[in-house]
C-alpha cells in the first residue's frame, strides 16, 4: 500500500530535461537511435521530441538516467532501460524547414517487449488492461487502413496526385527520393508507383507541389500494377489528405 501511495503522489508529469537514448526498429532491417531530452516524465510515461518520424502504436526502447523514485524496476541500475508504447505524435516541423521534428508521448510498458515483437518489430499495439498504478499491458492494434479493397475503411479515389517520395537516414537527412504519382488516394493513405525499395514499416515523407502539402507515411505493403509497374501502399501518420 505504501508503494501504491508513492506512485499516486508522483503521477503528475514532472518537467525533467533528462537525456534519453531512443531506439526504434523501424523495419526488419532498419534500426535507428536518437539522443534527445525528456520534456516531462512520470513513472508511467514521458514526453519528448524526435527528429525521426514515428507513429502511434509503435514500440521504442529508451535508456534514461531516471531518478530512482520514478522507477518501477531496476532501482539499483545506473540507467533505466524501459520499453515504451507511442501514444500520440504531433508534427512540430517549421513550415519552411527541411528538417523534421515530432512531439511524442509514450507510455512505459515494462522491462521487455511483447513476445510478438521479435517476429515483427513493425507491429503496432494499443494499451489494454492497464490500471493507474501498474505498467500497461498491450494488445495487437488493428490498422485503420489496409490494402485489400474489400476491407478498406476509407474510400480510395483514383486520382493521380504528384508526389515526391523521400526516405531519411539516421541523421534525418534525405537519403533517397523519387518523383511519382498516386494510383489512388484516400484521407488516410495512398497507393503510389515507385521503383524505390521500401520495406514494410519504413517511414517516408511525401511532398506534393500540386497541393502545396507535406505528409509523413508508413509503408504498409506492396503490389504489382496491371502494367507491371510496382506500387507501394502507405498510411499517412501525421495528418489526413484534404479530399
Amino acid at each position: 500500500m505504501a508503494e501504491r501511495g508513492k506512485y499516486k503522489r508522483i503521477r503528475e508529469r514532472l518537467e525533467l530535461r533528462l537525456p534519453v537514448r531512443v531506439t526504434c526498429q523501424e523495419a526488419l532491417d532498419v534500426e535507428w537511435t536518437e539522443i534527445t531530452r525528456l520534456i516531462d516524465v512520470t513513472p508511467f510515461g514521458a514526453g519528448f521530441a524526435l527528429k525521426h518520424p514515428i507513429e502511434r502504436g509503435r514500440l521504442l526502447h529508451m535508456t534514461i538516467p531516471m531518478p530512482r523514485q520514478l522507477r518501477v524496476f531496476d532501482h539499483a541500475e545506473e540507467q533505466y532501460r524501459v520499453w515504451a508504447l507511442v501514444r500520440h505524435v504531433k508534427s512540430a516541423t517549421p513550415a519552411e524547414s527541411k528538417s523534421m521534428l515530432f512531439e511524442v508521448g509514450v507510455a512505459f510498458i515494462g522491462k521487455r517487449p511483447p513476445r510478438s515483437y521479435a517476429a515483427d518489430p513493425t507491429k503496432r499495439y494499443e494499451i489494454g488492461g492497464s490500471t493507474p498504478d501498474s505498467l500497461s499491458a498491450v494488445e495487437d492494434w488493428e490498422p485503420t487502413e489496409v490494402t485489400q479493397s474489400d476491407k478498406r475503411v476509407h474510400t480510395r479515389h483514383n486520382i493521380p496526385v504528384d508526389m515526391l517520395i523521400e526516405t531519411v537516414n539516421e541523421q534525418g537527412l534525405v537519403e533517397e527520393s523519387e518523383h511519382t504519382v498516386t494510383e489512388n488516394i484516400s484521407k488516410k493513405g495512398a497507393a503510389l508507383y515507385t521503383t524505390l525499395s521500401l520495406p514494410v514499416g519504413k517511414f517516408v515523407r511525401l511532398r506534393s507541389e500540386q497541393f502545396k502539402m507535406t505528409v509523413y507515411a508508413a509503408v504498409r505493403g506492396h503490389s504489382m500494377g496491371p502494367s507491371g509497374v510496382p506500387r507501394v501502399h502507405v498510411e499517412f501518420i501525421d495528418r489526413e489528405w484534404p479530399l
